[in-house]
């Protein structure tokens, strides 16, 4: 009887382990808990080949990594279950609620915008927790962080002008274009990057011109007595010193950064990336028909041809980084992020601005290129089995995975998505990034969707999910992307909270701080949120057409961007060296038209089944 005990004890004590292992192991996600014995994840939205190469063979079809689709199925019952989704996200907004949030949001600029005029004017940036401002680090010139932004020319003030104008904040926005006019100059020593300076400086000098110059005035009086057009000239003064990175350059991509003084070093870098020097169209071809000089728009175009005609002849990709010299491509990597993001944006909105063709064509072509070789998952948004749709890095050349990582910049893409029409897949992604949100309160600069886990833990108050949010709440008018506003602005008012302003995160999980407030936070993050919620804003009701460049400037969309003075920006003898674009068989996009593929009916359901949504929660490792 002794040794039946003993074998009865053995027996209950092992199940007792197990059945500790097995709570653990379930609880381990939430807890942060790791054990060395568990088994990595499978690995998630890679193909057939790379799946192979990574854990053997693929699963029988109809079998999808991650959770199982039935078992899924099983506990939260068919497309309508996740009851908790409704409850939360459905059903109409209150209206007080949307108002006090958008008076939050108008808060949340003022108290930053307040924060720099009081202790960092004129100095570019503000250091929200020691309430100081900030420049150039000339003490060390290769810190290009900061060095590539800061040029000693009030960068903050003059990126937030057109944000006090969206506000309706007419006396603050009268003193601060009169405080850029009569302050800043651009005559100065500093190297700064052309891509910055251009989307920052140059684009809000414009749209600050192009407000004050308005006849019909939507956002209030922002007229300056006896204005004269000096924005304007500034403007043409600093794309005039930024014009020398165009010159020398073999291929006519331009040089990464430009002394505004002296021109392009004399050591300056030969590699660029394809963003920032394919992201320069919108504000030079503005520039130019405001002035009615092709050379601005001349240069930038003949920059985005070059990097077009370097585009993989296999995948129709481009790579991350090129030597401006040699056209070869120094990254291979092809993806929506750093390095390449605002490159697409621009193709489409230049198109949108200026009406050319070929700008649509190419955008088209990139579209499909990407459709075709860096999305992974689910062929639709929101039905069928399989894990959800992302645009994932590969090889420019083969289109294979060359990393497991997404970083924060990509999150603009659904945002893009809108404007093209492709509302339905832009609902998927964005439901991505926003699950990253919900379990960091932040969005890290790069996050490993492999490991669930972030690679680069810093945030630096980006606002590309905002603006997601805020085109696919215009496109689909669901209060889902209310909500999401919302869990933005409380993370933000949470977390990022400073002294005399908002500090970038230094770390998403254990949320330190940084002692720095980039100028993106208030021509950007503020503004999209404030737009979220103010549904009586002149940008909704004024009946003019807008368009934000990809700094969140505001510029009106009318005949004057669609003319110009010269009949063809390039000579004839130019246009033989440039390889003629394939006809495109894709249309040019009915806008109004396509945001209404999202039903009527789903106006005020989840704009994604919520069994969806519990499945990309989990693939965060958020539930």
């Amino acid at each position: 009887m002794q040794w039946r005990s003993v074998v009865l004890g053995l027996v209950l004590l092992r199940l007792g382990l197990h059945a500790l292992l097995w709570v653990l192991s379930g609880l381990a996600p939430g807890l942060g808990l790791r054990f060395p014995w568990a088994l990595p994840p499978p690995p998630r939205w890679l193909g057939r080949a790379e799946a192979e190469a990574e854990s053997g063979p693929a699963p029988p079809a109809g079998r999808c990594w991650g959770p199982h689709w039935a078992a899924l199925r099983g506990r939260h019952g068919g497309g309508g279950g996740g009851g908790e989704y409704e409850q939360r996200y459905s059903g109409a907004f209150p209206g007080p609620l949307r108002a006090q949030l958008r008076d939050a949001a108008r808060g949340m600029f003022n108290f930053g915008y307040d924060g720099y005029m009081r202790h960092a004017f004129p100095h570019d940036e503000l250091d929200p927790i020691h309430c100081c401002g900030r420049g150039p680090d000339r003490r060390n010139p290769s810190n290009l962080n900061i060095n590539d932004v800061l040029g000693n020319y009030s960068l903050t003030l003059i990126d937030a002008l057109d944000t006090l104008a969206v506000m309706g904040n007419s006396s603050e926005f009268q003193k601060a274009v009169k405080l850029v006019i009569d302050t800043v100059s651009f005559d100065k020593d500093s190297t700064v990057q052309v891509f910055e300076a251009t989307i920052r400086i140059l684009g809000s000098l414009l749209s600050a011109h192009i407000i004050i110059t308005d006849t019909k005035q939507p956002f209030g009086d922002m007229t300056i007595k006896d204005y004269d057009d000096e924005l304007l000239h500034m403007a043409h003064d600093l794309a005039v010193r930024l014009l020398p990175a165009f010159e020398n350059t073999k291929t006519g991509i331009p040089y990464p950064r430009v002394n505004l003084k002296n021109g392009v070093p004399p050591d300056s870098n030969n590699e660029t990336c394809t963003a920032g020097a394919g992201s320069l169209l919108v504000e030079f071809g503005m520039l130019s028909r405001l002035l009615g000089d092709s050379t601005f728009e001349w240069v930038a175009r003949r920059a985005v041809k070059a990097l077009w005609n370097l585009r993989s002849n296999d995948t129709g990709l481009l790579g991350n980084v090129v030597n401006i010299q040699t056209g070869h491509w120094v990254g291979k990597q092809s993806g929506l992020g750093a390095g390449s993001d605002s490159f697409y944006e621009y193709l489409l909105k230049s198109y949108i601005l200026f009406g050319e063709k070929e700008d649509l064509e190419m955008f088209n072509d990139a579209y499909r290129s990407i459709q075709n070789h860096l999305r992974r998952g689910r062929e639709a948004c929101n039905e069928g089995e399989g894990d959800p749709p992302l645009y994932v890095n590969v090889n420019m050349f083969n289109g294979q995975l060359m990393n497991t990582w997404i970083d924060s910049l990509q999150a603009f893409f659904p945002g893009l998505q809108v404007l093209k029409g492709d509302v339905e897949d832009a609902i998927c992604l964005h439901a991505f990034y926003y699950a990253i949100w919900k379990r960091y309160g932040a969005l890290p600069e790069r996050y490993n969707w492999q490991l669930q886990a972030p690679d680069v833990p810093f945030y630096p108050l980006r606002p590309e999910l905002v603006e997601s949010t805020y085109l696919l709440y215009q496109a689909t008018k669901n209060p889902f992307y209310l909500h999401v506003g919302m869990d933005i602005l409380q993370s933000l008012e949470k977390y990022t909270k400073a002294k005399c302003g908002y500090a970038t995160l230094h770390h998403v999980v254990e949320k330190s701080k940084e002692d720095r407030m980039e100028s993106f936070f208030l021509s950007e993050t503020c503004k999209y949120l404030y737009l979220l919620f103010d549904e009586e804003n002149p940008v909704h009701k004024s009946g003019n057409k807008y368009l934000f460049t990809t700094e969140g400037h505001i510029v009106s969309v009318d005949k004057r961007f669609r003319d110009s003075a010269w009949q063809d920006i390039f000579p004839e003898e130019e246009e033989k060296n440039v390889q003629k674009l394939k006809p495109n068989e894709v249309k040019a996009v009915n806008f109004s038209s396509n945001c209404n593929r999202v039903p009527d009916e789903r106006r005020y359901l989840l704009p994604l089944k919520s069994i969806y949504m519990r499945q990309i929660d989990q693939m965060v490792g958020l539930i």
